[in-house]
């Protein structure tokens, strides 16, 4: 197995335990109050991770791309948390949104140029397929009207 296929796995099941842990806070407080809480989670982190890491020599073009990308991934992070406080079910919201690698695959194409091959291109179809089944919920079924003799 790859080194990355490990990586890969853990954060799996680390994203699918933090699936679980969204939807039990927005059960008690709001989005944005998420969003400080997760925020706070990384920075506990960040002595352990700023041992691995260092800032000498980055370009200001690199630093930028980190803080967007925080920032969006902040933001990404409070539409899942607002979605989920405003009643949608966890095991339909979690793996919907998770289909976020198809926007991915559609910037990359424009801005990257890169080039899924034919098989990728099924999977994507069948993912987006997969998103359809997983957030169709049919209409509640009404009981009889109960008749007046």
């Amino acid at each position: 197995m790859n080194h990355w296929m490990l990586y890969a796995a853990v954060a799996i099941v680390l994203w699918g335990v933090n699936g679980l842990f969204m939807k039990l806070g927005t059960n008690r407080v709001s989005a944005r109050s998420m969003v400080i809480w997760v925020t706070v989670g990384f920075l506990v982190l960040l002595p352990l991770l700023w041992k691995e890491s260092t800032l000498a020599g980055l370009s200001t073009s690199v630093i930028s791309v980190g803080l967007i990308a925080g920032m969006v991934n902040g933001l990404g992070n409070w539409a899942v948390f607002a979605c989920l406080e405003r009643g949608a079910k966890a095991s339909v919201a979690i793996p919907l949104t998770a289909l976020y690698p198809l926007c991915t695959v559609i910037l990359a194409t424009i801005f990257l140029k890169e080039r899924p091959s034919a098989l990728q291109w099924l999977g994507i179809a069948l993912a987006v397929a997969a998103g359809a089944m997983l957030s169709y919920e049919p209409p509640p079924v009404r009981a009889p009207e109960e008749r007046v003799p």
